[in-house]
C-alpha cells in the first residue's frame, strides 16, 4: 500500500501535530532498549560506574514499553477528553480485537522457541484489561496504579508463599511470570492517566519529568535502603520457593517458606523483573522521566531524532522483526550476547523504519492491528 504523502512531505510534516512525536521517540527507544536487554552485553547496574549504565535497558525498557501502551489507549479514545459513552460500545471492540492480534502474535514469537521473554503476550491481555478503565480521570487512573503497586507485590508474595508449589499455567503466566499483569496493568494505567492530559503543552511534559525524577529516586532509594538491610531478589526468588514436595507436613513447608521474608523482599526488591514495590516506583519514575524528556527534546531537536519517531510509530513490527532477527541468527532455543550484533540491529531497524515510514506509510502489523480492531467494531451487515 503507498504512502499518503511523498517522501519529500514526510520529512517536512511527520510528527507535527496532531501526532506526538515525542511519543513516538519514546516508543523507538523502548524497542531499541528491549533488543539490547535481549542480546546486549551488559554488567549489573550501578550509578558511580559509567561503564555499568547500558544495563539500564533490563528490565526498565519493557516497562517504558507498557507505561506508553496506556498512553496509546488514552490517545485512541478521546486524548484529554473522556470518551462519549454513546462510543463506548466501539472503543471496548476496538481494544479486542487490537488486543487479540497482539496476543496472537506474540504466541507466534513464543513458538520460535527462543529464550526471550516475549511481552506481547501479556501486552495483548493488557489491552482488554484497560478496558474497564476508559472513562476513568486521571486522578482514579493515578489511585488506581498506585494501589496496584503498592499492594499487590507484598500480597502476592504472601500468598504465593502461603499456597506453595505447584501453581497452574495461567496464574503463573498472570502473576508470577516475567510481566505480572499486576504490576503491568499499574503501569499501563499510569499511562493512560498521563495520555488524558494535554502533551502538547510543555508544561505538561515538564511537570511529568519532576514527577518522574522524584518517583525514580523514592523507588531505588527504597530498593537502597533494603540492600543496605540485606534484603534482595524479587517476591518468588526465594531458595526455599520450590517447597511442594518433601515436606511431611504443611508446617513445615510454610515454615521453610517463610512468608514474612518474602514480603519483605516483595517491598524493598529492585532488580530487573523482580516486581517488588521499589522496582516498580523506581522504574515506573524512570520510565516518565523518559517520555517527559522525548516530549521536550522533540521540540528543538526533530529533524534529529525523526528516525527514532519512525521507529516508534511501528513499534509491533519492529519488535517481532528483531525477535525473529534474533531466532534466525541463533536458532531455536539459541541466544547471544554481542553489544556490535545490538548496535547493527539498531541501526538497520532504524533506518529501515525511517525508510518504510517514509516510502509506504504505516507499519504491516500497525495495519494487521488497526484492521482487526476496525473489524471487530464493525456493525454486521444484513
Amino acid at each position: 500500500m503507498a504512502s499518503p504523502v511523498s517522501p519529500l512531505e514526510w520529512f517536512r510534516d511527520f510528527g507535527r501535530p496532531p501526532r506526538i512525536m515525542g511519543l513516538d521517540i519514546a516508543r523507538g527507544l523502548a524497542i531499541l532498549g528491549m533488543a539490547g536487554a535481549h542480546i546486549g552485553e551488559t554488567t549489573d547496574f550501578d550509578w558511580l560506574e559509567p561503564g555499568t549504565w547500558s544495563d539500564v535497558v533490563n528490565g526498565r525498557s519493557s516497562i517504558l514499553f507498557a507505561v506508553l501502551a496506556g498512553v496509546s489507549v488514552a490517545l485512541m479514545t478521546g486524548r484529554s477528553r473522556l470518551p462519549d459513552r454513546e462510543r463506548m460500545p466501539q472503543h471496548r471492540l476496538r481494544l479486542v480485537g487490537r488486543g487479540m492480534t497482539i496476543f496472537l502474535i506474540g504466541l507466534f514469537l513464543e513458538m520460535l522457541n527462543t529464550p526471550i521473554a516475549v511481552i506481547l503476550t501479556l501486552y495483548g491481555v493488557l489491552y482488554l484489561a484497560m478496558i474497564p478503565f476508559l472513562r476513568w480521570r486521571p486522578r482514579q487512573l493515578i489511585a488506581a496504579a498506585v494501589m496496584l503497586a503498592i499492594i499487590c507485590p507484598p500480597l502476592l508474595a504472601l500468598l504465593n508463599a502461603l499456597t506453595l508449589d505447584p501453581r497452574g499455567a495461567g496464574v503463573d503466566f498472570l502473576f508470577y511470570g516475567f510481566y505480572p499483569i499486576t504490576a503491568w496493568l499499574a503501569f499501563a494505567l499510569a499511562g493512560m492517566a498521563l495520555g488524558r492530559m494535554p502533551l502538547e503543552r510543555a508544561g505538561t511534559a515538564a511537570a511529568t519529568l519532576v514527577v518522574g525524577i522524584l518517583l525514580a529516586v523514592a523507588g531505588y532509594g527504597l530498593g537502597a535502603i533494603g540492600a543496605a538491610f540485606g534484603v534482595a531478589g524479587g517476591p518468588g526468588t526465594s531458595a526455599s520457593s520450590n517447597r511442594a514436595s518433601g515436606w511431611e507436613t504443611y508446617a513445615d513447608a510454610l515454615d521453610a517458606a517463610d512468608p514474612a521474608d518474602a514480603v519483605l523482599r516483595a517491598v524493598f526488591a529492585v532488580e530487573p523483573h523482580s516486581g517488588g514495590i521499589a522496582e516498580l516506583i523506581g522504574s515506573g519514575g524512570l520510565a516518565l522521566a523518559v517520555i517527559a524528556s522525548c516530549l521536550l527534546l522533540a521540540r528543538r531537536l526533530r529533524w534529529l531524532l525523526l528516525p527514532f519517531a519512525a521507529l516508534g510509530s511501528m513499534p509491533l513490527s519492529a519488535y517481532t522483526l528483531h525477535v525473529f532477527g534474533i531466532f534466525v541468527m541463533a536458532g531455536p532455543g539459541g541466544l547471544f550476547s554481542d553489544n556490535g550484533i545490538w548496535g547493527v540491529m539498531s541501526v538497520m531497524l532504524l533506518a529501515g523504519a525511517t525508510l518504510w515510514s517514509a516510502f509506504i506509510g504505516r507499519g504491516p502489523l500497525e495495519r494487521l492491528a488497526g484492521w482487526s480492531a476496525e473489524r471487530m467494531a464493525s456493525a454486521p451487515t444484513r
